[in-house]
């Protein structure tokens, strides 16, 4: 016995070396500052970027993701399948050996964990709290799924624009929303969104999420630009106060529109179950 805790201690520091190994933080760009007019061809690639490519209704690809809060960090290695608009999955690996640790599903209410490692099933509300619990951040699902997809769809109609900065090649288009107001960057040299803002009523950066190393994808008979890498900030976390949250995602490679996409989550066998709503910050990776 003592020399199988040895050895799952010794697999358990290979594990959380590997997964702590190269890692990266959201890189940030400096924002258009120059003021500039409001024209018919800048409300035209607003409305086509903000679209985000409805044609892309699935993805199952694998990545590499980085998550930092103020307390820790890790690295780890995922299957990211997504049923645009519905649900998600995410089978995760770390560490040099590779070996599954998690598999999440996300439904539209609900959330399920398998932590593989000590066979434990937390089942909860897929709400703000819980994402927070389980990947660092707190974004709400929609704005989470999309960011994984790599294509935000943004909601406000070309009538929201209150104004126009443009610098380095970019426009900056300042959006009212109903919950405070919106910057959207976008690149009109290859029509792709790289920064997206979200701001409170009180002007101050709630979330932040930035698009790059995009790569030309034949979807259906139609060329599109997806990102490979997103990179995703959050201020004011629920659980543990003020810091950034940040999210790196980079895709080794992926599949949009699967013709068979596997999203069922199966309910693992003797698994002690766990309330995720009362539970508390998980380190399960």
């Amino acid at each position: 016995m003592k020399g199988k805790g040895i050895l799952f201690l010794a697999l358990f520091m290979l594990i959380m070396g590997g997964g702590c190994a190269e890692f990266r933080s959201v890189e940030r760009e400096e924002l258009p500052a120059e003021q500039t007019a409001l024209i018919a061809e800048h409300t035209d690639l607003y409305r086509e970027v903000a679209e985000a490519s409805p044609f892309i209704r699935s993805v199952d690809g694998y990545a590499d993701i980085w998550i930092k809060t103020p307390k820790q960090q890790h690295r780890v290695f995922s299957n990211i399948r997504i049923s645009r608009g519905h649900e998600t999955r995410m089978i995760v690996s770390a560490g040099l050996l590779g070996w599954p640790v998690a598999d999440i599903f996300f439904g539209r209410d609900s959330l399920y964990v398998h932590n593989i490692v000590n066979n434990r099933l937390f089942i909860g509300s897929n709400n703000d709290q819980n994402l927070e619990k389980i990947l660092g951040v707190n974004s709400g699902y929609r704005l989470l799924s999309e960011a994984l997809l790599g294509l935000v769809n943004i909601t406000e109609p070309a009538g929201a624009i209150r104004s126009v900065r443009k610098g380095s090649g970019k426009l900056l288009f300042t959006l009212e929303s109903q919950n405070g107001s919106k910057e959207v960057v976008i690149d009109p040299s290859n029509r792709t969104l790289s920064t997206l803002l979200i701001k409170d009523r009180q002007g101050k950066t709630a979330t932040e999420m930035h698009f790059s190393d995009f790569e030309s994808c034949s979807i259906e008979g139609r060329r599109v630009l997806v990102p490979k890498k997103i990179e995703m900030v959050l201020y004011n976390s629920v659980a543990e106060g003020s810091g950034e949250h940040q999210l790196v995602i980079v895709y080794d490679e992926r599949v949009f529109n699967p013709l068979n996409l596997s999203l069922r989550f199966s309910m693992p066998k003797n698994a002690r179950v766990v309330n995720l709503d009362e539970a508390a910050m998980l380190p399960w990776m």
